[in-house]
């Protein structure tokens, strides 16, 4: 029987047919107008990029409600991170909930409500822009050839990338590749499979790479060493570089366990989408960032190894606006409001202890006992020797920081003096509403950011898409395929070369060969790096063990925290001063799976209007 669903939601677009179908969004003229003109056209379509609804004040309605960075941001401190086992939020908030299986009130923020994140909203208007544009483009008169062309690639990959964030949220929707009418018969279409809504993502871009080409920007500045790099009016567009790299990765959710219904051929598929995206990124210079500057992916403008990016400009540490989600109260300097992003000692265990050369894991209680009998690990010494993208990602107890007042280290621990508790400033849960619960705040994103560094004012940039992420994608689909040392057809790599280079970037050693005796036993080596290389950025993790079908498992074991008591003097025994004990997070901060929740619903009342929609596809939690 099919499935059907009720196009557009028109119910969600709070706009009447007439207005909706006669104007042309955000831009308050007739669609004639709109096309008669090149500059007319440019203002109507630059509302893909910053298009705004009023709701009292102006509000954000347009493609950013896909973008991470974006979203993380928002006032209700629901970062996608946070929703898994590797993070908690600081703050006993929104998020707590959602984890436990009750979404409430979130459905409606995520929809429709223009004060917090109209994802669905959004998407669907951005859809519908971009249909717009690749129907009537035509029509425009005194435009170059050009530039009529590098429109059309952006209506192409915006259509794409707007159905992409739907499926991964609300799973398979039809793909939209016209305007629809006021015909009630044109909103009922099949509501196709998710593997199905991926590979037309993967369509799309590349009749976006197609017209990128044609416009002569595959990339957009100049490489490295040239004048200009980095730098073109442009940067924010994106290229024909990110059109391939991004129907790489629809290809590998299409491949994934929860999407694939062609087995190996849709691996395939996926290694030989990603090997070519490689390789059309490295023919266009760009590179993996050398150790010392990986930050630079975050917090600075633009970097040589992003493929598409979004910068949300320069960010101070006020601790409120922009930063409430990311910041926690002790590091804003904020009694409340704040949250921050606070890695679980179950993240921390997936960085590796390097020692005399070899690299041992921690993630379980034998890897700890393996890693402490070969003299690499210690309990009470835990952070020294540890893959260097921990120190880059993670703040820890008496981790370096940007903090005056306080000696510039971080002061996550308590003490007990006279029979009382006292905190250290970062870790003071009376002090601060937005605390960590666990021991750890997440660095990536707020490099130097503290209430003591008022002088430094990051950019904050979300690396929509980056090529460390297609060597990733490379190694998963092409192990899948055809095992740790096979290679899709053509490529110099192998998945276990593939990983090696993020690895060798790391500074750390090739996987050890105990991980390659088969597919089953590299998956979750890749699994384990992959998680590392892109932790809190992207909400990769959410979308991962979702489409892994790992999420029954992790978000059903209990997740950890890490106490630091400070002692009088080191010992022995306590060689930091600083006894480290784990803990459980308090129950109201652990995860309640459940099957609904590969999946967001819908507003409860949207159930009762949409009334061909399947509701058991996104059943309410």
């Amino acid at each position: 029987m099919k499935k059907y669903i009720l196009v557009l939601f028109t119910l969600l677009l709070t706009l009447s047919c007439e207005e909706y179908l006669d104007k042309a969004p955000d831009a308050g003229m007739q669609e004639n107008d709109v096309f008669e003109r090149y500059t007319n056209f440019q203002a109507y379509f630059e509302s893909v990029y910053s298009g705004q609804e009023n709701n009292g004040s102006n509000r954000e309605v347009n493609i950013k409600c896909a973008y991470p960075l974006w979203i993380s941001f928002w006032d209700q401190k629901t970062i996608f991170d946070e929703l898994t086992e590797i993070a908690d939020a600081g703050r006993r908030f929104r998020v707590q909930d959602w984890k436990a299986g009750q979404m409430g009130a979130t459905v409606n923020m995520m929809t429709t409500d223009l004060s917090r994140r109209p994802m669905l909203k959004s998407m669907f208007k951005v859809i519908r822009v971009c249909n717009m544009t690749i129907e009537n483009i035509h029509r425009v008169k005194d435009i170059q050839e050009n530039d009529r062309n590098d429109y059309l690639g952006q209506a192409f990959f915006f259509r794409a990338y707007a159905h992409f964030h739907l499926v991964r949220l609300w799973g398979a929707m039809p793909h939209i590749t016209k305007v629809i009418g006021i015909d009630p018969a044109e909103w009922d279409v099949p509501r196709p499979s998710r593997n199905r809504s991926y590979k037309d993502v993967a369509a799309d871009m590349d009749s976006a790479y197609k017209y990128f080409e044609l416009a002569g920007v595959v990339r957009r500045d100049p490489g490295p060493g040239e004048s200009g790099h980095l730098a073109d009016k442009y940067q924010y567009r994106p290229n024909g570089v990110a059109a391939k790299a991004l129907k790489a990765r629809a290809l590998l959710y299409a491949a994934s366990p929860l999407n694939n219904v062609s087995g190996a051929e849709d691996w395939k598929a996926a290694a030989v989408a990603n090997w070519e995206a490689i390789q059309l990124a490295q023919k266009n210079k760009y590179t993996l960032l050398p150790m010392d500057k990986y930050n630079e992916n975050y917090l600075t403008q633009y970097s040589n190894e992003q493929l598409f990016a979004w910068t949300a400009g320069n960010s101070r540490n006020n601790g409120s606006g922009d930063l409430q989600g990311l910041l926690s109260g002790a590091m804003g300097n904020k009694t409340s409001g704040n949250s921050g992003e606070c890695p679980t000692q179950n993240m921390i265990d997936k960085f590796e202890v390097v020692y005399n050369g070899k690299a041992y894991a921690l993630n379980t209680a034998a890897d700890r006992a393996a890693a402490t009998s070969a003299g690499a690990y210690n309990e009470q010494n835990p952070y020294i020797n540890r893959d260097p993208r921990f120190y880059n990602d993670i703040i820890y107890n008496q981790a370096p920081i940007v903090y005056s007042a306080y000696s510039n280290k971080a002061q996550i621990w308590y003490q007990v003096v006279n029979g009382a508790t006292v905190f250290g400033e970062h870790r003071n849960e009376v002090k601060y509403q937005g605390t960590t619960r666990t021991g750890y705040y997440c660095k990536k994103h707020i490099g130097d950011i503290s209430g003591g560094n008022t002088g430094y004012k990051p950019y904050l940039t979300d690396p929509i898409i980056r090529l460390g992420e297609l060597y990733l994608n490379y190694a998963e689909a092409a192990n899948e395929a055809y095992g740790p040392n096979g290679a899709a057809p053509g490529a110099t790599l192998t998945a276990e070369g593939a990983l090696n280079v993020i690895r060798n970037r790391a500074t750390l050693p090739n996987v050890d060969p105990v991980y390659l005796v088969s597919k089953e036993v590299f998956r979750d080596k890749i699994k384990n790096e992959r998680t590392v290389e892109l932790c809190f950025e992207g909400h990769h993790h959410y979308y991962d063990i979702r489409r892994w079908m790992d999420a029954p498992v992790v978000m059903s074991q209990p997740l950890y925290g890490v106490h630091a008591e400070k002692l009088a003097s080191a010992t022995a025994q306590y060689p930091t001063g600083f006894r480290y004990t784990r803990y459980e997070l308090p129950a109201d901060r652990q995860p309640r799976w459940k099957d609904p929740m590969y999946f967001i619903p819908f507003d409860t009342d949207d159930y009762y209007k949409m009334k061909n929609f399947d509701a058991s596809l996104n059943t309410p939690w």
